[in-house]
């Protein structure tokens, strides 16, 4: 008995099937068929383009850069020597904690806080131990287009070195810093830059 009721079943789909494509069913199939994956598509896009959007982010992210502010010795010993008699009465301090200094905004200034107008520079080396050779407004940090830094000398007194050169930078002229370079201002002062 099964087996007889089971052929013309098909066979009665098979007819059904057949001749309705080219009329109803084409458009009715296709959306019922395509209207599920779409949806699918969509839950499984939807989660996607977060991904895409952050992952711009992330490049951006590591690219926080910092300034680590303290004596240096080295500096120190080679504008001692660079200076002559002149830096003879200077002294570099016994001890001094670096300072950390995260680099935001466009340009971070270097220099010495005005006594007379209270003038402060970002990075302030006029609080102990105080730089006599760092000029009032001294330098500055220029962000770059691309997220990178670069260090302009303002006209100083005694000039901006960079990575320990000894001819100083020339002023109003930015220098791009890479990952741990060393901007030396003053008679003793170095601000290494780091990308966090």
């Amino acid at each position: 008995a099964p087996a007889p009721p089971a052929p013309p079943q098909p066979r009665a789909d098979d007819d059904w099937l057949l001749p309705p494509p080219s009329q109803h069913q084409p458009p009715q199939a296709p959306p019922q068929h395509q209207g599920p994956p779409p949806q699918q598509q969509q839950q499984h896009q939807a989660p996607q383009p977060p991904p895409q959007q952050f992952q711009p982010q992330p490049p951006q992210a590591p690219r926080s850069w910092s300034a680590v502010v303290g004596p240096d010795r080295a500096y120190f010993m080679a504008m001692m020597q660079r200076s002559g008699p002149e830096a003879t009465g200077l002294n570099l301090p016994a001890y001094s904690p670096d300072k950390h200094l995260p680099l935001q905004g466009n340009q971070i200034s270097i220099g010495r806080r005005r006594h007379s107008t209270g003038e402060s520079p970002d990075i302030d080396l006029s609080v102990p131990p105080e730089d006599p050779g760092v000029s009032h407004q001294h330098a500055v940090l220029v962000q770059q287009p691309d997220g990178s830094w670069a260090v302009v000398d303002q006209n100083s007194t005694n000039g901006t070195t960079v990575n320990g050169g000894e001819e100083p930078i020339q002023p109003y002229v930015p220098v791009q810093l890479q990952d741990g370079d060393r901007v030396h201002v003053g008679a003793w002062t170095t601000i290494t830059i780091r990308q966090d």
